[in-house]
């Protein structure tokens, strides 16, 4: 049994000096776990979105930062689909989102070429017409084509109370189409005139993009009693510039390489949806992404084709 002692606990009693050592790692331990917490709470960022801030406000640009591609060349395809214009006319569709998708920058001329078509498209219809076909063509061609991530921070504005507007060069009818389908409060975009219901083929003013952002912006938050500099923006291009420096919280979604390079300088805080690797720490479906970028490259490529 003496070969067991070693199994019986020993009551020794404690030396002034254990006593100090055992005193001396409590407080030790009690001080560093205080640390340790006080550290996480420094880390941590302030909570944005402010819960019950109401003159506070995001605003989203729409293409490449809420969707994927430009909104108005998804209406082109639907419009085509629905025979409002030539097989000719949908290749150029077709080419220029594809181009668009893959270098995820906006090209001028590409715009400004798809803004010509689609007003001369729709010169002479109803503006109701195309609101209902917008509402289909959503379903068709949109609505999986949304970042899960940049709707994700939409709705933490809209958790918090806050109002959430979309801001894009696209038509206003698609645009209001799309933020009433997303649940956001509604939208900023391209006004194309019309008399008595009928568009005429013109603008009013000129395309919603750029310095003009900015304005809607300016403008929308005197209305509203905002203060932007408590406001949020969100866009993936360096145009938007504009519209981002005017308010507190400006984030650079999916950015090019211009935007980028003025959101580090400036220290704007930047998410990126695109890529598997950084898609992989959001939990967004970067495969799919793969794919619609291939399959919209797909069928640009066999639209050529056939046109030759």
């Amino acid at each position: 049994m003496a070969a067991l002692g070693w199994l019986t606990p020993r009551r020794r009693s404690a030396t002034a000096r254990s006593v100090l050592a055992g005193e001396a790692a409590a407080e030790a331990a009690r001080k560093s776990s205080q640390d340790v917490a006080s550290q996480k709470v420094s880390d941590r960022e302030p909570q944005f979105p402010v819960l019950g801030d109401d003159r506070a406000a995001a605003f989203f640009d729409l293409d490449n930062t809420v969707m994927q591609g430009a909104a108005l060349f998804h209406f082109g395809r639907g419009l085509y689909k629905r025979k409002f214009f030539e097989t000719r006319d949908l290749a150029k569709f077709a080419w220029q989102q594809a181009w668009f998708r893959l270098a995820g920058v906006e090209d001028p001329e590409h715009m400004q070429n798809a803004r010509d078509s689609a007003l001369s498209i729709v010169k002479g219809h109803r503006v109701a017409e195309l609101m209902s076909i917008g509402e289909e063509i959503y379903d068709e061609y949109m609505a999986e084509r949304i970042w899960p991530g940049t709707r994700a921070l939409a709705q933490a504005h809209l958790d918090a109370g806050q109002k959430v507007w979309l801001v894009t060069a696209a038509p206003v009818e698609i645009a209001t189409v799309i933020a009433r389908r997303l649940g956001l409060t509604g939208a900023l975009g391209t006004v194309a005139e019309s008399v008595d219901g009928v568009y005429t083929g013109r603008l009013v003013g000129e395309p919603l993009h750029g310095p003009a952002k900015a304005e809607a912006v300016r403008a929308l938050a005197t209305a509203e009693g905002l203060d932007l500099s408590r406001c949020a923006a969100y866009s993936d291009s360096h145009n938007d510039i504009p519209m981002l420096s005017l308010v507190g919280h400006p984030y650079a979604i999916n950015p090019d390489a211009k935007l980028r390079k003025h959101a580090r300088a400036c220290d704007w805080r930047l998410r990126d949806y695109r890529t598997a690797r950084k898609a992989a720490k959001v939990g967004l479906p970067a495969a799919a992404g793969v794919g619609a970028v291939a399959g919209g490259t797909a069928a640009a490529i066999t639209l050529y084709r056939r046109r030759r």
